[in-house]
């Protein structure tokens, strides 16, 4: 791969709001965009025959960040590997662009969502490069191979991912952070304006987690539609247009962060005694938890 080339483009994203203050407008008011273009409509999910999510219905907002937060084993993942195609729901239906998501081949879908699961692990010896090049696998067939279009799509998102540098590098080789930038370009490289995140945060510590996240929301202020699981209640505050509270398989809550996230909320899907109090960085609810061993509150 000719990685002196001239930066080009990357594909623009498509059916997002006019800009990202529109987007920022309906989150303070609590309301979204009917343009939803990803839904689950009475979905039932699960693994091996044992249910895990049932007669869930969900609409995620187009050109935002809805994050879905909820104790562990609650459902997070099992709904949005469903979203994804990646677990086929024993009833209901997902629908993608108003057409059930089953309907589509995999390829067609790969080239509408991207999804990045927990923890993905890259062959041995990989470069950078050549696993951001396999984000561009759905766009080739016998009748389309590779082509200087896709180098210059790579090479455009490893400028606009900050990782152009570590391009020869092996996957294997780079700290946790910059794999998971390395693993978001991937998904980028798909050339799609809607992305799927299961914990991206997973191991990481504070500072590459903030640094990931930022990562994210410039990929939202291009206005890609992200939808993804966070375990830290107070990242997922502060980053995320919308929020969906789970517990037992089911929503609990959704809407904006300042709507969601409430005290009696938080005892009730978490277990969780806290003082919601006002962030002093984003001026959004922050969450101070409260243990047992705190007898003065």
């Amino acid at each position: 791969m000719d990685m002196s080339k001239a930066v080009a483009p990357v594909p623009a994203a498509i059916g997002s709001p006019s800009s990202v203050r529109d987007a920022q407008e309906f989150a303070a008011i609590g309301t979204f965009p009917d343009d939803t273009r990803l839904a689950a409509h009475s979905i039932a999910s699960g693994y091996g025959g044992k249910p895990i999510i049932g007669d869930l219905d969900l609409d995620v907002p187009t050109g935002v960040i809805t994050t879905i937060i909820g104790p562990n084993g609650c459902g997070k993942s099992t709904l949005l590997r469903t979203l994804a195609r990646l677990i086929k729901p024993s009833s209901g239906s997902v629908v993608l662009d108003g057409k059930d998501i089953a309907e589509y081949r995999t390829k067609e879908v790969a080239t509408k969502l991207g999804l990045l699961p927990q923890s993905p692990i890259a062959p041995e010896g990989l470069t950078v490069a050549d696993l951001v090049a396999r984000g561009r696998h759905p766009h080739q067939s016998w009748m389309r191979q590779w082509s200087s279009e896709d180098d210059e799509i790579v090479d455009a998102v490893l400028a606009q991912t900050g990782i152009r540098d570590l391009a020869d590098r092996t996957v294997d080789s780079l700290s946790g952070g910059q794999r998971q930038r390395v693993w978001i370009s991937m998904t980028l490289a798909q050339g799609t304006d809607m992305i799927l995140l299961d914990e991206p945060t997973t191991f990481l510590d504070l500072s590459h987690a903030l640094d990931v996240l930022d990562l994210v929301d410039d990929l939202h202020e291009e206005g890609r539609t992200v939808l993804m699981v966070l375990h830290d209640l107070n990242l997922a505050v502060r980053y995320s247009d919308n929020l969906v509270a789970m517990k037992d398989g089911a929503v609990i809550a959704q809407g904006p962060p300042s709507k969601v996230i409430t005290e009696e909320l938080l005892h009730d899907v978490f277990g969780l005694r806290s003082r919601v109090v006002d962030d002093p960085v984003s001026d959004r609810p922050m969450i101070v938890p409260i243990g047992r061993s705190h007898t003065n509150v």
